[in-house]
């Protein structure tokens, strides 16, 4: 179920409140890939183990959240440090 957009509009990481954007299809493929091998840990140090069918990354690039079901995670432990 892909995000609402007015929902995208008003999101900002809660950390920092730079505004989010959706993750690009190339981008979010790579994640993935990163994730099926175990090189992705969030902010609290768990490691995902799930792929992600959607994820939005904060205007800066630092940080990536999770969309599940529709539903943005955006928890500051649950942030995923963006690769550089």
């Amino acid at each position: 179920m892909p995000i609402d957009r007015k929902l995208l509009e008003i999101l900002c990481c809660p950390a920092t409140k730079v505004p989010v954007r959706l993750l690009e299809a190339g981008r979010l493929e790579s994640l993935n890939a990163d994730i099926a091998a175990g090189r992705v840990k969030n902010r609290s140090g768990e490691q995902l183990g799930e792929r992600l069918e959607e994820a939005l990354i904060t205007e800066d690039e630092k940080t990536i959240y999770e969309i599940r079901n529709g539903i943005p995670i955006m928890l500051i432990e649950k942030g995923i440090p963006a690769a550089s």
